[in-house]
């Protein structure tokens, strides 16, 4: 829902943080995969890791140096989580397969 105030136009959304997401489309798009395949479910929980693969301690001359995950600066981090989430859902609710392989 949009409302006109004072000659300009602001979102009813209040979770919305910027006027302007140029992710949308996106987001939208990866929200919009449906997970109907079995074999498309196990390619989806081999391809999206369950951890960030970034997180590393690295040992430079006796010093230990710690660079933190840095998945959460991708703008489609949430959707393709969630994506990975349904996947594991799908194989397990409706295919009735074990999923402890892919839960780390």
């Amino acid at each position: 829902m949009i409302t006109r105030t004072r000659n300009q136009f602001y979102s009813a959304n209040p979770f919305k943080k910027f006027p302007l997401d140029p992710f949308y489309p996106l987001r939208r798009w990866v929200n919009s995969i449906e997970v109907t395949n079995d074999k498309f479910a196990h390619f989806l929980c081999n391809l999206i890791p369950c951890t960030c693969p970034f997180e590393r301690d690295v040992k430079l001359f006796s010093k230990t140096f710690h660079i933190p995950a840095l998945c959460k600066l991708n703008p489609l981090y949430n959707e393709v989580v969630s994506l990975r989430l349904r996947a594991l859902t799908y194989l397990e609710g409706d295919c009735g397969e074990d999923i402890t392989k892919y839960i780390c």
